[in-house]
């Protein structure tokens, strides 16, 4: 009995749960939004949705509530829907916290303008229907910061140790990443401290060629599409680097409007400046206005010197100097300018002239040279034909036209009578006169010497204008036996004028052209021993006899027959 009556109420309990159950899911709806376990994230200042909708089947929501719970558990009542009652906002949140619909029964999603870090916690979206009863659903919010960086440059001076350049720093959620972009060379190094703050460090040794140099910091967050620049120029202060210009090295006595200027780099730009000359002060007439020098009156000789410019910033001061030289005056130099285009002009057109002309006369002693070699060679060809013909003929047409016909019969004398014959005075050794004899040889053929020649040479004796040949018969008898027969006057040629040796006793000097050819005849005796053949023969009687030449060659006008 006892059993079976907790049997039955445990039987009844069930069914009522069934029963229950079936009521319930028949009329509870589903949240449309957000999804479970849903995890946003915002940013800092920034404006914030929480999204929650609710769709009902069967009823009616009748109460929203949004309820936050802080890291530690705290939980914050913050905005409530009634829908009789309106929406009442609790405290501090009334100024940055409404729901997005104007209807919360039909979507309850929260808006909170400027996002804080505060704000950064778990929500609940809590629904209340009827009859169905409550149902709520949580999200998770995380509230990033974007960076804040900063960057402090430092004043660098030339000559300084190495040292720290510039500092960038950086805050965020999460913690940001810092880079330098930068061409200089230099160590970084970085640091992060508990708040978030990341900061980094650049160091250098400065020199004055890093002035004005990119040092730019990079910092890298998720909440940037692109990582942030932080520009900057690296400052080296260093003292001027002063120079002096305006002189060109042409400034002349009298010149008007000179000046000159101190030009000066340096950082700081120097603003001071201090004119001077070496040795003695300023010369009258002459201002200093900051880098200008300038002479109010036209340059005189006592203007000459060095002048020196000290240029002074907040870092140091340099000097720079300049020596001015005065040679003559304006007007000289004027006219020097002036003329040296036509000074160029003149050395220009003489030099080429005498370019022009050692080309000139350089080819004409060429051509000159080649004429006269080929002239000499023409000549040497021709009287090394002519002086033979020359010899050979003259000694034919001698003994041709000098003999009369009974002479062509007398036997000449032997080589030995020649040679000792008394007639003649014995020359030098070696040498060979124009007159002397014609030889044929030493062993093989007699040597010839005519007694015409002889009596042609003792004839030649000087009358007057005209000059005369006297007969030489009573003076050099011809050693030579002359025919008894009768020699008639008329058929002997006129005595032909011959050129003797000077070296003849009692004869006048031959004129210079029969001197040139006895000494041609002299170089051709060896010539005229081989030619004789060719004009003597020997007749009957064994004596050498000239041969009949029927004809007489003039080659000279000289009167003189061959």
């Amino acid at each position: 009995m006892g059993r079976r009556g907790m049997a039955s109420r445990l039987l009844g309990t069930g069914l009522l749960l069934l029963a229950l159950q079936y009521f319930v899911l028949s009329v509870q709806g589903d949240f449309v939004e957000p999804p479970p376990s849903f995890s946003l994230r915002s940013i800092s200042e920034e404006r914030t949705r929480l999204p929650c909708k609710f769709q009902v089947e069967d009823g009616q929501v009748v109460q929203v509530s949004w309820v936050r719970e802080r890291p530690g558990g705290v939980k914050e009542q913050l905005i409530t829907a009634h829908h009789t009652q309106g929406q009442p906002v609790f405290g501090k949140f009334s100024e940055r916290l409404h729901f997005e619909n104007n209807n919360p029964m039909a979507d309850s999603a929260l808006i909170i303008q400027n996002t804080e870090v505060s704000d950064e916690a778990v929500y609940t979206c809590l629904i209340s229907t009827f009859p169905s009863g409550n149902f709520e659903r949580k999200l998770s919010l995380t509230v990033w910061t974007t960076p804040i960086g900063s960057l402090d440059p430092v004043e660098l001076v030339e000559g300084q140790a190495f040292g720290l350049a510039a500092t960038c720093r950086a805050m965020a959620r999460p913690s940001p990443r810092l880079s330098w972009d930068t061409e200089l060379p230099g160590k970084w190094h970085n640091r992060t401290s508990e708040d978030g703050l990341v900061s980094t460090y650049f160091s250098l040794h400065p020199l004055r060629s890093m002035n004005g140099r990119a040092l730019d910091c990079l910092v890298w967050h998720p909440s940037l599409g692109r990582p942030r620049r932080l520009s900057n120029r690296l400052v080296v202060r260093y003292p001027p680097n002063p120079t002096v210009k305006g002189y060109d090295q042409n400034w002349v006595v009298g010149y008007e409007g000179a000046s000159l200027r101190c030009e000066s780099g340096g950082n700081p730009k120097p603003e001071n400046f201090t004119w001077s000359r070496r040795g003695g002060a300023l010369p009258d007439d002459v201002t200093a206005e900051g880098g200008t020098l300038r002479f109010g009156r036209p340059l005189a000789v006592s203007d000459a010197g060095v002048y020196e410019c000290e240029a002074r910033n907040s870092v140091g001061a340099m000097k720079a100097e300049a020596e001015i030289l005065l040679q003559g005056t304006a007007r000289q130099a004027s006219t020097l300018e002036g003329m040296m285009p036509i000074l160029g002009g003149a050395i220009g057109a003489l030099v080429l002239i005498l370019v022009v002309s050692m080309v000139t006369v350089t080819c004409y002693h060429k051509r000159k040279s080649r004429k006269l070699e080929k002239e000499l060679s023409e000549k040497l060809e021709e009287y090394s034909t002519l002086s033979r013909q020359a010899s050979i003929r003259r000694f034919s047409s001698i003994n041709t036209e000098c003999r009369t016909p009974m002479e062509e019969h007398i036997p000449l004398p032997s080589e030995n009578h020649v040679r000792n014959s008394t007639a003649f005075p014995p020359g030098p050794p070696g040498k060979r006169d124009s007159h002397s004899t014609l030889s044929m040889g030493r062993a093989e053929r007699p040597v010839l010497y005519t007694s015409f020649r002889r009596a042609e040479r003792d004839a030649y004796v000087p009358n007057g204008i005209n000059g005369q040949i006297v007969s030489s018969s009573s003076q050099n008898p011809s050693p030579l036996t002359v025919s008894p027969a009768p020699v008639s006057l008329s058929s002997v040629p006129p005595p032909v004028k011959m050129a003797y040796s000077s070296a003849w006793s009692g004869a006048p000097t031959p004129p210079d052209d029969e001197a040139e050819e006895n000494e041609e005849e002299d170089g051709s005796s060896v010539q005229i021993s081989d030619a004789v053949s060719r004009y003597f023969h020997y007749n009957n009687k064994g004596v050498l006899a000239p041969k009949s030449q029927p004809k007489v060659i003039l080659l000279q006008p000289r009167g003189q027959l061959i």
